[in-house]
């Protein structure tokens, strides 16, 4: 089976989030499988590792009334092909997004997808897109390829990853930019905008999520951003696989940026000597304090505002708190401040350094992501990964990895509403069982013997794969 995965940004080459993970570690694991998956990405201006990239060949791609050049690259990285596509007036930058043209750069960068088929040697029977970046390649494939016998047989899977961000621009985008004609507006049309994912939506064989749980939320008026009624319509054809992580990058046993390495038999030694350096790093008291920590974006959807409230009372109870991250200035001068007034119980780095991140997973005690929505989340099953206990709201995600250990069986402490006063109660309970010397080493065991490899999930996706091939 012949798989191209399409992605705005993928590991180790271009990376600004949760996609970036997913995609450079999927297609590993479907390799593994027995299937010939590759990635095509945009050639950034940033592009790391750009001097392995070896050149192929050159082609026009139409852009509405015009056509613009597009230069073919590939290179080759733990046992995946990758293609790189070229063009420097879109890609040139610094930085993925946020740029005022963000729908001709990725409108190109889909129809350049399905060019570049007719000049290499790999034909794919599936051709996976994600998030609003790709969605018009499965819009273009039906509107102007599928007629054509080598592209006639080509399966297309569309997965979101977050709903939030759909794509939408003015409808004179659409004929100018796209390409897409008033006859086929419609099909991108979506309350008054041009809508990229709800284009995917319409056309896509399968949409996937990120996790079964979101894919239940987004049929809800609540999560969907307005795309609930197009998703109930659409929900033959909805499903939701779990994201794994890259358990050889997120390894206590090899990660260069711990104090010691450990694993699931040696964590009481490596821990501690993990939580010691943590500790000393923000200038933390070595009381014994249970940590907890945080590795987040601070904005509103993450929780922060139920952090905020419940921080003194968290310290109060005899809990250390470290925060990385960086976002909306209120949040940021909050840790700040909370940092200043409360010097060696509060640890607070306005910023994201990814080595500081793994000391975090390391020697924190436990893990806190009290989500108002998350599509899946990668940071609790870090946690997990090194024996740092998650305490999460029961959403998206988090909901289908995190299970409360009150049962005598779960991996962290959950809670249901977001408010508050149950995210302190959650932290109570967390801290009670800390202080439980016989019974923790037996949570934090087997928080770190959960398995959230790609393994399971690249199964999943590629029985979706199958199933899909037998659709027509």
């Amino acid at each position: 089976m012949n798989v191209l995965f399409c992605a705005s940004e993928a590991n180790p080459y271009a990376a600004s989030g949760g996609l970036g993970d997913v995609a450079g570690s999927l297609p590993k694991a479907l390799v593994r499988n027995g299937v010939d998956c590759r990635v095509v990405l945009p050639l950034y201006g940033d592009l790391k590792y750009r001097d392995e990239l070896e050149y192929v060949t050159s082609f026009s791609v139409p852009v509405g009334w015009r056509s613009q050049y597009c230069g073919l690259f590939t290179a080759k990285r733990d046992g995946v092909s990758f293609y790189f596509l070229d063009n420097e007036y879109y890609f040139k930058r610094s930085g993925l997004y946020g740029f005022y043209d963000d729908g001709e750069r990725f409108a190109f960068f889909s129809r350049a997808i399905l060019e570049m088929l007719f000049y290499t040697d790999f034909m794919p029977d599936v051709l996976h897109a994600n998030d609003w970046q790709t969605a018009l390649v499965p819009v273009y494939l039906n509107l102007y390829y599928r007629h054509l016998d080598k592209y006639s047989r080509i399966k297309t899977v569309f997965t979101i990853h977050n709903i939030q961000y759909q794509g939408k621009y003015g409808l004179d985008i659409l004929e100018d930019t796209c390409g897409i004609g008033k006859r086929d507006a419609h099909i991108v049309e979506y309350d008054g905008c041009a809508n990229f994912m709800k284009g995917a939506v319409e056309t896509a064989d399968k949409v996937s999520t990120v996790s079964p749980t979101y894919a239940g939320e987004i049929l809800d008026p609540w999560f969907s951003h307005g795309l609930d009624g197009l998703l109930r319509q659409k929900q033959y054809k909805l499903c939701g696989i779990l994201n794994g992580i890259d358990t050889d990058v997120y390894s206590p046993e090899t990660d260069p940026n711990l104090a010691a390495h450990y694993n699931a038999d040696t964590f009481p030694v490596g821990k501690a000597a993990c939580k010691k350096d943590l500790q000393e790093q923000f200038g933390l008291q070595q009381d014994g304090s249970p940590v907890m920590g945080m590795v987040t974006r601070l904005v509103g959807h993450k929780g922060v505002d139920l952090v905020r409230s419940v921080a003194e009372g968290l310290l109060d109870q005899g809990i250390q708190l470290v925060i990385l991250g960086n976002g909306e200035h209120a949040y940021e001068a909050f840790f700040g401040d909370l940092a200043a007034r409360h010097p060696g119980r509060v640890g607070a780095y306005i910023g994201f350094v990814p080595p500081l991140a793994r000391k975090i997973y390391a020697g924190a005690d436990l893990f806190l992501m009290p989500s108002k929505s998350e599509p899946c989340g990668l940071a609790q099953m870090v946690a997990c990964r090194y024996g740092t206990i998650p305490i999460v709201r029961e959403t998206g995600g988090l909901k289908d990895s995190i299970h409360d250990s009150g049962d005598g069986a779960g991996n962290g402490f959950t809670f249901q509403q977001y408010n508050a006063h149950d995210l302190y109660e959650a932290c109570w309970r967390a801290k009670e069982g800390y202080w439980k010397k016989e019974g923790w080493p037996v949570l934090v065991r087997r928080a770190m013997q959960c398995d959230f490899s790609w393994n399971n999930s690249s199964r999943s996706y590629i029985d979706m794969y199958e199933q899909m091939m037998n659709l027509w």
